[in-house]
């Protein structure tokens, strides 16, 4: 089994891979820290495929006006509909899709939950946040199946679930910047009528109402991330650990939130050089010695894809 990855000093660093892990690296450090255990080729085609998603993402959020991105997202679009783009970034997904047989449906959807942020966001519900967090990052883990040469598609259902997951993480880590960007994922079921300069500003009298809301997503977190441990054993076996530190590494975010109380405004929680290590020698212990990695039982929950019915990858659906 491959646990490490090595980088040759004379690759061509302007090659796509070594800029998609550049790129990685930089914004991705969680997944570039847990890639190490990949196989060489399958974390430069991971680099590559996070490369295009953070690309997208950069589109809504560096775009200084909402007609420019959405013009550039429908031309992404459709370039991918005709397989022809003069744009490095796109060409090289289009060639790594070509690699990898990567089915383009959940970049479709990628891109329409993308697109909702070109608006203000003020989630009205639980179902709006899970679709949501389906479209930007369930689609990721899809994508990721087939980079990583998935071959059982009960292991789609499970991928999905590793997406919610890390969005909520996301969602709960990041409620005052997306606050400063006129965005408020936190639905109106756990926050009421708090608008996003309510909660930028954390008012002392909203603050145990946001606490209670991140904690509740935390919790909310923990189900999807245990279901996406129980489908480890249907990921090819070189890359189960990878992905299981990945997860953990991501998961110890939330646990980072909880020790802060969930006060969100104190400043962006993260796990640390020393903290990832230690989850990672965890990590590979759980490998080692639970079956549950390794072993095809698990049954997929269907109530966790109960306000996600009908998309691509969920339960019900191929």
């Amino acid at each position: 089994m491959t646990l490490a990855i090595s980088f040759d000093p004379k690759s061509d660093h302007h090659s796509p891979a070594f800029q998609a892990t550049d790129v990685l690296s930089k914004h991705g450090k969680s997944f570039y820290f847990a890639g190490r255990f990949l196989p060489l080729k399958q974390f430069k085609a991971c680099a590559r495929l996070y490369s295009f998603c953070r690309y997208l993402d950069d589109v809504v959020d560096a775009s200084l006006q909402k007609p420019d991105a959405l013009k550039k997202l429908i031309q992404i679009a459709n370039e991918l509909d005709s397989g022809m783009s003069f744009d490095p970034v796109i060409s090289d997904f289009l060639m790594l899709s070509r690699e990898y047989q990567i089915n383009h449906e959940p970049v479709r959807q990628l891109i329409q939950g993308l697109l909702s942020d070109l608006d203000s966001v003020l989630f009205e519900d639980d179902a709006q946040l899970k679709l949501y967090c389906y479209r930007v990052a369930g689609t990721v883990g899809l994508l990721m199946c087939d980079v990583l040469g998935v071959e059982d598609t009960q292991a789609h259902k499970h991928a999905i679930d590793l997406g919610i997951a890390m969005q909520l993480t996301n969602i709960a880590r990041d409620v005052a910047e997306d606050a400063r960007n006129n965005r408020r994922y936190l639905p109106k079921s756990l926050v009421g009528n708090l608008n996003p300069l309510q909660i930028a500003n954390a008012d002392v009298w909203h603050r145990d109402n946001l606490k209670t809301a991140v904690k509740i997503l935390l919790d909310d977190a923990e189900y999807f991330y245990e279901s996406a441990e129980r489908g480890m054993a249907y990921l090819p076996w070189r890359v189960r650990l990878a992905i299981l530190i990945a997860a953990r590494v991501y998961r110890g975010i939330g646990r980072q939130l909880a020790r802060k109380k969930y006060a969100t405004w104190l400043g962006r929680a993260q796990v640390t050089t020393r903290g990832k290590i230690m989850i990672t020698v965890k990590a590979c212990f759980d490998f080692i010695t639970r079956t549950r990695f390794h072993l095809k039982t698990a049954q997929h929950n269907p109530v966790l894809h109960q306000p996600i019915q009908g998309v691509p990858g969920s339960y019900g659906n191929k």
